[in-house]
């Protein structure tokens, strides 16, 4: 559970920095960018994969492109269903999922709450 809210707050902080840095996205206030960033973690770790199944012969033609379409896709989609969460057309919403994705992916990887533990 405490993995779930870290990730949580991580989804939080890459929603602060698309906001700030695309201006084409914006968020009404901050229980909205808490439920968005909610929302987007939900459709990547559920939705995501599914689609990534079903377009997995297209991603292997155009060397994994394709992926970053759909994560614009899940990003729009997002700003869809959450009110407030407003997303200005398809280049925002493509260019918001790629910083989205890299500065959520530089957090996860700075704080990784999985990291600390020992498998065995």
């Amino acid at each position: 559970m405490k993995g779930f809210f870290i990730r949580w707050l991580i989804h939080g902080l890459s929603l602060v920095v698309v906001v700030n840095i695309i201006t084409g996205i914006r968020v009404d206030n901050w229980q909205t960018m808490a439920v968005a960033a909610l929302v987007l973690g939900l459709l990547n770790a559920f939705l995501r994969p599914v689609l990534l199944l079903f377009t997995l012969p297209i991603n292997i033609l155009t060397l994994g492109l394709l992926t970053l379409f759909i994560n614009a896709g899940l990003f729009a989609l997002a700003s869809w269903l959450v009110r407030g969460f407003f997303v200005d057309g398809f280049w925002n919403a493509f260019f918001g999922a790629l910083v989205f994705s890299i500065t959520s992916g530089l957090l996860n990887f700075m704080f990784n709450p999985e990291r600390d533990t020992i498998r065995r």
